[in-house]
């Protein structure tokens, strides 16, 4: 039996990557995102709600999302859930987070160049 677990999404970073390396060397990336939703009311009145997501990327997308994602930047992202958990107080927490596969500057800021993040990302 086929089974999918695919993410797809277009936000803004909440905080600025904070990247750490593994004691097995692998770097990983984590930041949350922010993904805005609009809409009308019956009666006409704008409605606004956003959901944040918590993103993890790893290697080469580690070292992507360091060099040139920021907070409040426009990012599209594509990955899978996955569901961790902790231990708190005694009690086992759970928690479900977006492992990236593929992601996309949507927004440059100062001296980067999109072909330049392109050229990079294409050796993912």
């Amino acid at each position: 039996m086929a089974s999918l677990n695919k993410v797809q999404l277009i936000g803004r970073l909440g905080k600025d990557p904070e990247v750490r390396t593994t004691s097995g060397g692998s770097k990983v990336c984590n930041f949350s995102l922010a993904v805005d939703h609009r809409w009308r009311a019956a009666d006409g009145t704008p409605q606004h709600e956003t959901d944040w997501f918590q993103v993890e990327s790893w290697g080469r997308l580690a070292d992507i999302c360091q060099k040139y994602a920021h907070k409040g930047q426009l990012v599209y992202l594509e990955g899978r859930l996955k569901t961790d958990r902790y231990e708190s107080q005694g009690e086992t927490r759970y928690f479900t987070k977006v492992v990236t596969s593929n992601i996309q500057i949507l927004e440059f800021r100062g001296e980067e160049s999109e072909s330049e993040i392109v050229e990079e990302a294409a050796d993912v």
